[in-house]
């Protein structure tokens, strides 16, 4: 990690009591789907946020989700976790993804694809660690933001998009012109906002998900497919599914879910 870019962490605002309060909540075995409704009704924009991103077509719900309440029944706490803590994270930030050659609507977009491929195919397989995932999933891109700053501020631009076209890789290009990748540095976000210990693992790990602990390993390898087949310009591809589904394989996930979500997202 770079001085720099951890200076830049250190300088980001706390997060809300909005965000603190939704943790309180999930972390707390005792707690129940009205303690996690009432939080949320307490921001009116915050749920307007959280509905408009599970109305959305790639959750392939049939009927109009118009209620808090009714989206956590839907999809359980630990998606609208994820839903809540992506509206409010990206708050706290200043976009300019153009060294990615992406603007911020295609960057949003990007993370609601990966999420909700994942979303899609863990409901069916997997729904006990949503929890984890769901925000792994939203938020795993936000190190690109500061990423992208700091090859702003150093003029590397040019130098960052020769080495994505001599790679062919994000974050191999990362790691060449800085010395550090979006995992590494979306993780170190989320460890300076004290996020619990398994999020920062899953999403430390996410490319090379052997090194995560036992229980963080399966998530990991979950997000290490989603990212491959939703790529940074959010198109899924036959290309990306080919090299999703060899992860699949070398994970021993369940391709018949996997599939049926593809249907889905794409």
């Amino acid at each position: 990690m770079t001085d720099d870019i951890l200076k830049k962490i250190k300088q980001l605002p706390p997060l809300p009591e909005s965000a603190m309060q939704i943790e309180a909540v999930y972390q707390d075995p005792n707690s129940s789907f009205n303690d996690m409704v009432k939080i949320l009704e307490k921001d009116p924009l915050l749920t307007a946020d959280i509905l408009k991103a599970a109305n959305s077509p790639l959750y392939g719900f049939s009927r109009e989700i118009n209620a808090i309440s009714q989206a956590v029944g839907l999809f359980g706490m630990g998606t609208v976790r994820g839903f809540a803590l992506a509206s409010i994270v990206k708050k706290s930030f200043t976009l300019d993804l153009s060294p990615y050659g992406i603007d911020n609507d295609m960057f949003s977009a990007l993370s609601k694809k990966q999420h909700g491929l994942m979303t899609s195919w863990c409901m069916r397989k997997e729904n006990k660690l949503l929890g984890v995932l769901s925000p792994a999933a939203f938020l795993v891109e936000i190190g690109k933001v500061l990423i992208a700053q700091q090859i702003i501020s150093e003029n590397k631009q040019d130098a960052f998009r020769d080495a994505l076209a001599e790679l062919g890789d994000v974050e191999a290009a990362e790691r060449k012109i800085l010395g550090v990748d979006t995992p590494e540095v979306s993780a170190t976000v989320f460890k300076h906002w004290r996020f619990e210990e398994g999020l920062v693992d899953v999403i430390a790990n996410c490319q090379s998900p052997d090194k995560a602990e036992p229980e963080d390993k399966r998530p990991a390898q979950i997000l290490h497919v989603v990212r491959t087949c939703v790529p940074i310009n959010g198109a899924i591809t036959d290309a990306s599914i080919d090299a999703a589904k060899v992860l699949l394989t070398k994970y021993d996930l369940d391709m018949e879910s996997f599939d049926k979500a593809i249907e889905n997202a794409r």
